[in-house]
């Protein structure tokens, strides 16, 4: 069944803390909080453009620590959604927040309104990493809020950030490594980016901070992608969605932003595929196979995997066969 979020962005409410790296209002150019007439709005205009059978559609808080409303405000906005929900044309409520904003009363109003997905936002589960990164919270209060939700029957997400202040290679791995071992369903990657007006701006501008390189960043991504897929953990998405201020630079300053940053990860996921299969082989050219629903991403982002077969082989071709399963390949050499 396909599944589509309707996205309502709640900026920055109820954040206690200013993390390093976070300036919502440049990222995304919204502070202003949505009245319920807009939300109203949004999802009637959502639902026009989405299909009235077979699809799970929710209504999705994103930007601010949304469990850490006041009690009123968030039974204002989950209300919102229970005309649709009792009309069938929403099948539930997602949210993301902090993990330290999760507790027994906090699930049971979630219970109440029937929120389906909640997503925390654990960045790291590396306690130095989230000291130096000001989120004001341990490792396990993040593991621990996401054992309550599951428990709860939420599914539920724990979002990552790569490149942080005191961050390493092998931390993001040992914090991928703790994210499916918590079980959680979902997870969603973002490298760090320096934004304009943050802390992590004047550390960088003091070259007390440098952030990943684009080809750093991808790469690190794909191993952490392909590790999350093995495991059976959904990377929901991969880098910030773009934004006006991300593309005319009045928010970013440096980091690996583009906006196709998760199909070259994907493209970076199946080159690495293709590579391991050719290890001890030999030939001029070159066939690979691919189910229908993964050509483009096993060509590459502008056609770049091919290029890179191509500096091997005299011919590079990609041919689909749905008999394979998505995550097969088959190699022909000759």
């Amino acid at each position: 069944m396909p599944h589509f979020n309707i996205p309502v962005f709640i900026p920055e409410l109820a954040c206690p803390f200013r993390c390093i790296y976070c300036n919502q209002y440049r990222i995304s150019g919204n502070c202003r909080v949505p009245s319920p007439a807009e939300i109203h709005q949004v999802i009637q205009r959502h639902l026009e453009t989405l299909p009235r059978q077979g699809a799970f559609v929710e209504l999705a808080f994103f930007g601010g620590s949304f469990t850490g409303l006041p009690t009123h405000q968030q039974r204002a906005y989950l209300s919102l959604a229970l005309p649709y929900l009792e009309q069938e044309k929403l099948q539930g409520i997602r949210l993301s927040t902090r993990p330290d904003y999760i507790n027994a009363e906090v699930i049971r109003l979630l219970k109440e309104y029937r929120v389906t997905a909640v997503e925390l936002g654990a960045q790291s589960l590396d306690d130095e990493v989230l000291k130096a990164s000001g989120r004001g919270h341990t490792a396990s209060v993040a593991l621990d809020a996401a054992q309550m939700l599951l428990d709860a029957g939420f599914e539920t997400g724990l979002q990552m950030m790569t490149g942080l202040p005191a961050d390493t290679e092998e931390k993001s791995i040992e914090t991928a490594l703790k994210i499916i071992a918590s079980g959680a369903q979902t997870t969603r990657i973002y490298p760090t980016l320096v934004i304009r007006d943050t802390p992590l701006a004047i550390l960088s501008e003091q070259g007390k901070f440098a952030p990943q390189s684009e080809e750093q960043a991808i790469d690190l991504c794909a191993r952490l992608y392909d590790m999350f897929q093995q495991a059976g953990v959904k990377v929901l998405r991969m880098g910030l969605h773009p934004s006006e201020g991300l593309f005319d630079g009045t928010a970013l300053l440096a980091g690996p932003f583009h906006p196709a940053l998760g199909e070259k990860i994907l493209s970076r996921v199946w080159r690495q595929k293709i590579a391991s299969l050719l290890v001890g082989k030999s030939g001029s050219h070159i066939k690979i196979g691919v189910h229908p629903k993964r050509l483009n991403v096993a060509i590459g982002h502008k056609a770049i995997n091919k290029l890179w077969l191509l500096q091997q082989f005299s011919t590079a071709k990609f041919t689909t066969d749905p008999k394979l399963q998505p995550h097969e390949i088959t190699i022909d050499l000759d």
